[in-house]
């Protein structure tokens, strides 16, 4: 018996790598200075991730400025004063918005993957940001002579290639990172919103095969960033209903920090079909404290005891450090929970087959 386990994706980065960054922004180093530190922080990320077992990883986003703005850093187009989006803890982060159109990515999440599967002995997934996330580039005030419509054409294209790419260079999987979902019910408690944010993947994950969906999955959680969230106020039973509308296969919920799992767990078996996998998170980034394999084994099998064994796998809530300028979660404890992910998710595993054993008629 098997439980698949995979990481969402960022790693905090090293200290040499972030002060790296500041030291490029204020033109004391050069950019071939700085591509030596992201080689060493990368070539280091994929190692220590390999040595915690992990049998799928990333190349922990060294080199993404943030999970979220990656395909439009340095693009020409772009302008302050875009959505800004509230924090908990009273800090906030904004988007930019879109100046001109064309719309078009600068950057496509397949140069990550293409350099990390360099280094990587093992299979290697991929995240990239939703098409629904990047359409709130566009201003309410509109563009002369570049429509919404016009927009969220360029955009859909642009989506459709940033996952295509990915697949196409052999990505074990992607990952669409959907974390405004959540945001949307709080934003709309209409439910509008979100269901045109749905609507909007949609018609990206629309231009793939099945079995080329097989190999896509998203990631829902209630954003992370320097010890706070965005939306962990509101209510799972608003979110996922909507979010198993989405035609991928693969789910990645965030499940270690919500106050009650059990609940939460009875509403993914609701509304999950059956051949849908959910990836529980058994680990929480935001919190300091470093669970035990035994820990995780036990969330593990208290999904197992509402989820099918088929469709059950584990992850990590969110991302460790999304944003490259987010250094409130320890690289250290990082890899640390990851190391209990995956040893706890084998002590489950191992309970699991003891239990179906005992549990077979004697002959």
């Amino acid at each position: 018996m098997t439980i698949p386990t995979e990481p969402i994706g960022s790693i905090p980065r090293p200290a040499e790598l972030i002060d790296g960054m500041q030291q490029l922004a204020a033109g004391r180093i050069s950019q071939d200075q700085m591509r030596n530190l992201y080689d060493r922080a990368i070539r280091d990320t994929i190692r220590r991730l390999e040595e915690t077992g992990s049998p799928i990883i990333t190349d922990g986003e060294q080199t993404k400025p943030s999970f979220a703005t990656y395909p439009i850093h340095g693009l020409e187009t772009l302008a302050p004063g875009g959505v800004t989006i509230p924090f908990a803890d009273g800090h906030t982060r904004q988007l930019p918005k879109l100046a001109a159109g064309p719309f078009q990515y600068r950057t496509y999440a397949v140069t990550y993957l293409e350099e990390a599967k360099k280094h990587a002995r093992v299979p290697v997934k991929q995240a990239v940001i939703s098409a629904s996330a990047l359409s709130l580039l566009y201003p309410q005030e509109g563009i002369p002579g570049y429509s919404r419509d016009a927009f969220l054409a360029d955009l859909l294209r642009e989506a459709e290639r940033d996952i295509r790419q990915c697949l196409a260079r052999g990505a074990a999987n992607v990952q669409i990172d959907f974390t405004e979902g959540r945001l949307a019910v709080k934003l709309d408690p209409s439910k509008q919103l979100l269901r045109s944010f749905v609507d909007l993947n949609n018609r990206v994950l629309d231009r793939f095969t099945a079995d080329e969906r097989s190999r896509i999955g998203v990631h829902t959680c209630p954003g992370g960033d320097h010890d706070s969230t965005h939306s962990a106020d509101v209510d799972y039973a608003e979110l996922l209903p909507d979010l198993f509308r989405l035609q991928v296969r693969n789910f990645y919920i965030q499940l270690a920090s919500e106050r009650n799992r059990t609940r939460v767990l009875r509403i993914i078996k609701e509304n999950a079909e059956a051949d849908q996998r959910v990836f529980v998170g058994v680990t929480d980034p935001i919190d300091p404290k470093i669970e035990t394999p035994e820990e995780v084994r036990d969330r593990v099998l208290e999904a197992a005891e509402i989820i099918p064994l088929s469709q059950l796998g584990t992850t990590d809530d969110c991302g460790f450090s999304p944003f490259a300028d987010d250094t409130s979660t320890a690289r250290e404890t990082a890899f640390a929970k990851i190391r209990a992910r995956v040893a706890g998710t084998k002590l489950a595993e191992q309970a699991l087959t003891s239990t179906t054993t005992a549990a077979r008629p004697q002959r």
